[in-house]
């Protein structure tokens, strides 16, 4: 169920039943933390702009340097991501 570009990312979880997009705030919390270019990719490709910006905005377990990057990215001003707060 999960595929194979991200399976390194969820060491934590039963990959025999873990289904990535039945959870999109843990999967793009995760990705946005610890995925690399292809996780990422999959990441855009399987959820929307919208659901990642959410996450970026709320995600409180963001490394700080995570939270800056990806609002950097998304250009979400940084008093509006929890994790810089």
């Amino acid at each position: 169920m999960i595929p194979k570009e991200i399976t390194a990312f969820f060491w934590d979880v039963n990959l025999e039943t873990f289904d990535p997009v039945s959870y999109p705030r843990y999967t793009i919390g995760r990705l946005l933390e610890f995925g690399d270019e292809g996780a990422v990719a999959w990441m855009r490709q399987t959820f929307s702009e919208a659901q990642i910006r959410d996450v970026v905005r709320t995600e409180r377990r963001l490394s700080r340097r995570s939270a800056n990057f990806w609002a950097l990215v998304y250009r979400i001003p940084p008093s509006e991501v929890a994790a810089l707060s």
